[in-house]
């Protein structure tokens, strides 16, 4: 499978649209199967239960009728909040965030209920036959004894839908505000980017650093845009077919131009196969997630920074983001970060991932927002504390250090930003911290 067709998939199911386009479909699947079991009889057993009582066609067509105006209503509503809460949040946590809220499975899913119900009642009012018309079939009342067709059991499953529908409105309104609080998107983009570090280096307690490059001739790109994905199994199979060694020079998230270098190749020429090679890499006008954990740390980045800013000033919120990314590099400490391409048993991989080392996470990390924490007497704190945790499952002296460098380099800056009682307290603190930890 190309990288096209995976990151095609990836991102399909991501879509908005996706969710209701499906729950449509089996919809409409439902109505006619319903349809087609009350024309064929199926229903015949209703009459033996008591407490049903069997719907006449007017009452049936207006209750058809009142559920699939008040679903589609709804399913407006739905999506007019959705596009608020999206207004709201990517206004002031960044635009950045923007495809998380549109990611969200809640939304798209209570959308996808209602719109998938109003298909299904739609469907089933066209089978209903008021008593004066004259039935298409004789099997058309073959599913009850009164004048006209009144589809019963797909009329019960109606009422099932209606009842699923109240619950989700219920979880909707609830959902939305919930999902906008700033402590809970920091908690959705945290625990998304813990699960990415995992998937991407799976091998724990080993301290490994990534490969470096082996050098070679240049496959270079031929179009513009971000890495979205690369088929890393996809360049596997070319590099053993051809009996060379493939360096990536750039990750997934970095942005290329024409001829500008994709990989180093040692072993054939590139001309052999470059069509081949770049077909293995999906270019794109934005950035995603997907094999991207820089993506999830600038999105934390983000966050803090805005939340530092003069016209903000809410060093609370930055210093929850702090607690993630701190979170974030322990677990990217205490791995294996050479990415497992070629799996656990091969002891040398043709295909070498651009480096990603520790000390360019906590750059990307810490390194990114120390100038804007450096600003505020409380964040600076709790940035020390914050790295002096992150150090504690790490039993491997140079990433230790890296994290040390990095408390130096912060107040060396606070340094410079803050004066007098502030200053003085912070510089307490970093006492301890080098004393404590180092």
């Amino acid at each position: 499978m190309t990288a096209d067709i995976r990151f095609f998939w990836a991102r399909l199911n991501a879509n908005y649209w996706f969710y209701p386009a499906l729950f449509s479909i089996a919809a409409a699947l439902l109505a006619f199967s319903m349809v087609w079991l009350d024309r064929n009889g199926f229903a015949e057993f209703l009459n033996e239960v008591d407490w049903i009582v069997p719907a006449r066609p007017k009452g049936a067509a207006d209750m058809l009728t009142v559920m699939a105006g008040s679903m589609i209503g709804v399913a407006s509503t739905v999506f007019s909040i959705t596009i608020a809460a999206v207004a709201y949040a990517s206004g002031n946590y960044g635009p950045r965030l923007l495809t998380n809220f549109m990611e969200d499975r809640g939304n798209q899913l209570s959308l996808a209920t209602f719109i998938g119900s109003f298909v299904y009642a739609l469907i089933v009012l066209r089978a209903v036959r008021a008593e004066d018309e004259t039935p298409a079939a004789l099997s058309d009342a073959a599913a009850t004894a009164l004048p006209g067709f009144t589809p019963q059991l797909s009329l019960l499953v109606a009422y099932a839908l209606m009842a699923l529908c109240v619950a989700v409105l219920v979880f909707f309104l609830n959902h939305i505000p919930s999902s906008i609080r700033i402590n809970k998107v920091l908690q959705g983009i945290g625990e998304r980017l813990l699960d990415t570090i995992r998937d991407t280096y799976p091998v724990e307690d080993e301290f490994t650093d990534a490969l470096e490059p082996r050098g070679g001739e240049p496959i270079t790109a031929i179009g513009t845009g971000y890495v979205q994905m690369i088929d890393f199994g996809g360049l596997l199979e070319i590099a053993r077919g051809c009996g060379c060694t493939f360096s990536l020079v750039v990750r997934t998230g970095d942005f290329v131009h024409r001829d500008m270098p994709l990989m180093l190749i040692e072993g054939c020429k590139p001309e052999n196969i470059e069509d081949r090679v770049r077909d293995c890499y999906t270019l794109g006008a934005t950035r995603t997630p997907e094999q991207d954990p820089q993506f999830l740390i600038d999105e934390l980045v983000e966050i803090g920074l805005r939340a530092l800013s003069p016209g903000i000033n809410d060093p609370f919120t930055a210093i929850n983001a702090l607690h993630w990314l701190g979170a974030a590099t322990a677990e990217i400490g205490r791995r294996d970060l050479r990415k497992d391409v070629c799996g656990s048993d091969e002891k040398d991989c043709p295909v070498i991932p651009a480096p990603d080392g520790f000390d360019h996470y906590v750059k990307r990390g810490f390194g990114a927002i120390r100038s804007a924490v450096a600003t505020s007497p409380i964040a600076a704190e709790v940035m020390l504390d914050t790295l002096a945790n992150a150090a504690i499952p790490l039993r491997h002296e140079d990433r230790q250090a890296v994290l040390k460098s990095e408390g130096e380099l912060l107040a060396q800056q606070v340094s410079v930003s803050l004066v007098g009682p502030d200053l003085a307290r912070f510089e307490s603190h970093y006492a301890e911290f080098n004393r404590n930890f180092w």
